[in-house]
């Protein structure tokens, strides 16, 4: 039997990590506002990652690192966690989460040109394929349609790819607990007074479901789950790993129809498992163009990349 490489293992653990994300958010925004939640979610993980990096003694990233953490915190700190709290609100867990189907394609085309990754012709059409199933049926009204869900869905989708892509590169070469920390801790300024001016006036009427749901999506969602996500694409290869991707819609229709009792139309699940088909092809022609990551004239470089 075919031993599957490491890279995948972490991948997959991430990923089935993020398919709680939208139910828990799903959950949240019900007494929490998407702002606050945005906000809050980030400050804590930024406060427990600025724990780690200080009792762990990590040294600081280079000037030359800014740039690029930011971008990260930018698409996975911020974009992604606002614009899906803000399409939850307009529709449901179970209909976003068939949009993270196009994360794969959109992670695979900032590895190109973010990355400097080049997969084989073949890997695109199995990609496409993958993103096509869930675009159209998105575009069919599939489950429960809303122009400004849709709209914000797909928006979170762009910045994610970006993020994941930018976030992997720096793993190569920082670590990639290393990288979600620090860009967390580089959002903290702007996140922590956010949360504060945000906050309910009264906790009163927060359920524990909702303090349940951040909970998940501050621990689990903005920091351990990218531990091992960054981890697998910095060592799998961004473009191939991100395939995997194509399983977070399954998983997450199963909690959405456990925890919160939506509908899962046989629909749903049809696209859901004929986008999962779409990983065998294009893990098979993903690593072929990889480039092996440069080495760096730093302190960095020597570090552990987990």
């Amino acid at each position: 039997m075919e031993k599957i490489p490491s890279g995948w293992v972490s991948g997959l653990t991430g990923v089935a990590i993020f398919a709680g994300s939208l139910p828990a958010t799903r959950i949240a925004v019900a007494d929490f506002s998407p702002i606050f939640l945005t906000a809050a979610r980030a400050g804590i993980a930024g406060l427990l990652g600025l724990a780690l990096l200080l009792a762990l003694r990590q040294p600081r990233p280079a000037i030359r690192d800014i740039p690029a953490l930011a971008v990260t915190a930018g698409g996975v700190v911020i974009g992604f966690p606002l614009l899906t709290a803000l399409a939850l609100q307009h529709v449901t867990s179970a209909h976003s989460m068939v949009f993270t189907g196009l994360l794969p394609l959109s992670t695979a085309i900032f590895a190109v040109f973010r990355a400097g990754e080049r997969p084989r012709p073949a890997f695109w059409l199995f990609s496409v394929a993958g993103a096509a199933l869930v675009a159209g049926y998105a575009a069919a009204g599939g489950g429960q349609a809303s122009l400004e869900g849709d709209g914000l869905m797909l928006g979170a989708i762009a910045v994610c790819g970006l993020g994941y892509a930018e976030g992997a590169r720096l793993s190569r070469t920082l670590g990639g607990w290393q990288v979600i920390s620090w860009a967390l801790v580089l959002s903290l300024p702007a996140m922590l007074p956010l949360a504060l001016l945000t906050a309910p006036a009264s906790f009163a009427h927060v359920g524990a479901p909702a303090w349940a749901g951040l909970a998940y999506v501050s621990l689990f969602s903005m920091l351990i789950g990218f531990v091992f996500w960054y981890r697998g694409l910095a060592s799998g290869g961004i473009a191939a790993v991100g395939q995997l991707q194509l399983f977070q819609p399954f998983m997450g229709l199963g909690l959405a129809a456990l925890l919160l009792h939506e509908t899962v139309s046989w629909t749903m699940l049809a696209v859901t498992l004929a986008a999962v088909l779409c990983v065998a092809g294009a893990r098979k022609y993903a690593n072929a163009s990889s480039p092996a990551p440069k080495p760096r004239l730093s302190c960095a470089a020597t570090r552990s990349p987990g």
